[in-house]
C-alpha cells in the first residue's frame, strides 16, 4: 500500500480515536499558549531544507520557514531547537520540544510512538550519492556493499533487507557524507532533497552523482507531536490545511529554490482550495 494511503489510514484511526477520548485531550496547547511559545525540533543537516546561517547561527531553510509560520499562525513566539535523525524521537518524547518539523516522513512504526497531524506537507524519499565511476546504477547494485546513512533514518531497514547493503550508521547526514568522501562506503543514502542539490550544485561534489531513478521509500511528511495530543494535532492540521489552501507551501518551495519541485503540493493546493 503506498505511503499516503498508508497515512490516510493511520489518520482515519488515529482521529477516531482522538474523538473518543476528547475528555483527555492533551495539555499541551494550553501549555503553549500559556507562555507565548512553541518549541520546534528542526532537522538542520545543511540542505535547503535545513541550515545554519554562518552570519546569524540561526536555523534556515524550509523546515525552520515551516516552524516559524506555524508559530506565526499560533499566535505564539517560535522556539528552535535543532535535532538530529538519531534524537528527534527522543526530544519529543521526553518534552524537550513540543513539535517536530524535522525532515522526519510517516511509516507505521513511528505512527505507533507518535502523534502527527494527518495532513502532510510534503512528501521525500531516499537516493544515493555515489562517485561517477562506481558503476552503481540501481538499489540492488549496493547488494553486499558499505553505504553509509544516518542513524535512525528509515532507509537503513530496507538498504539492508531488500537490498542486502552492509549500513555504517552516523550520528549526522554531514558525518555519512564525510565518510563517503573518505572512502568509508560506496555511497551515501539520505533525503533526495539533500542529495540532488549536493552533487547538482556543489563544486566539491563534481566527482559524484546521484544515478539511480528510483527513490527509496518515498513518503509523506507530517508534523509531529506526543502521542494523544488531540487539542495540539487539531490546531496543527488546521494550519497544514491552511498552507495548501492558500499555496503558501509552492510560494515558500518556489522562493527557497527547491527543484525538482514536489508535485504533491499542487495536488493538495488544488483538493483544498476546492474545499473551501
Amino acid at each position: 500500500m503506498p505511503a499516503l494511503s498508508l497515512l490516510r489510514t493511520a489518520a482515519v484511526a488515529a482521529l477516531s480515536c482522538l474523538t473518543l477520548n476528547a475528555a483527555w485531550a492533551d495539555a499541551t496547547l494550553d501549555r503553549v499558549k500559556q507562555r507565548g511559545k512553541v518549541s520546534i525540533g528542526v532537522l538542520v543537516g545543511g540542505s535547503l531544507f535545513g541550515s545554519i546561517d554562518p552570519v546569524t547561527q540561526q536555523p534556515v531553510g524550509w523546515n525552520p520557514d515551516l516552524a516559524r509560520d506555524l508559530a506565526k499562525r499560533l499566535g505564539v513566539e517560535a522556539e528552535l531547537v535543532p535535532v538530529q535523525p538519531s534524537n528527534r524521537v527522543q526530544f519529543l518524547q521526553q518534552g524537550k520540544v513540543d513539535l517536530l518539523i524535522a525532515s522526519m516522513e510517516y511509516n507505521p512504526e513511528r505512527g505507533e510512538l507518535l502523534g502527527f497531524a494527518p495532513t502532510p506537507f510534503y512528501r521525500v524519499g531516499g537516493t544515493a550519492a555515489v562517485l561517477k565511476r562506481s558503476g552503481i546504477a540501481k538499489w540492488e547494485d549496493l547488494r553486499g556493499k558499505t553505504v553509509c546513512a544516518s542513524q535512525g533514518s528509515s532507509y537503513v531497514k530496507p538498504l539492508q533487507e531488500q537490498y542486502g547493503a552492509q549500513v555504517r550508521g552516523f550520528k549526522t547526514s554531514a558525518e555519512s557524507l564525510l565518510a563517503l568522501r573518505g572512502g568509508q562506503c560506496v555511497a551515501a543514502v539520505h533525503d533526495a532533497t539533500l542529495i540532488h542539490p549536493l552533487v547538482r550544485s556543489n563544486a566539491e561534489w563534481t566527482d559524484y552523482a546521484a544515478p539511480i531513478p528510483t527513490e527509496i521509500l518515498p513518503a509523506p511528511s507530517v508534523v509531529w507531536t506526543r502521542k494523544g495530543e488531540a487539542d495540539t494535532i487539531a490546531a496543527v492540521d488546521k494550519i497544514v490545511q491552511e498552507w495548501h489552501r492558500s499555496g503558501w507551501l509552492i510560494a515558500t518551495e518556489k522562493r527557497l529554490g527547491i527543484t525538482p519541485p514536489q508535485p504533491l503540493l499542487p495536488e493538495l493546493h488544488a483538493r483544498f482550495k476546492n474545499a473551501s
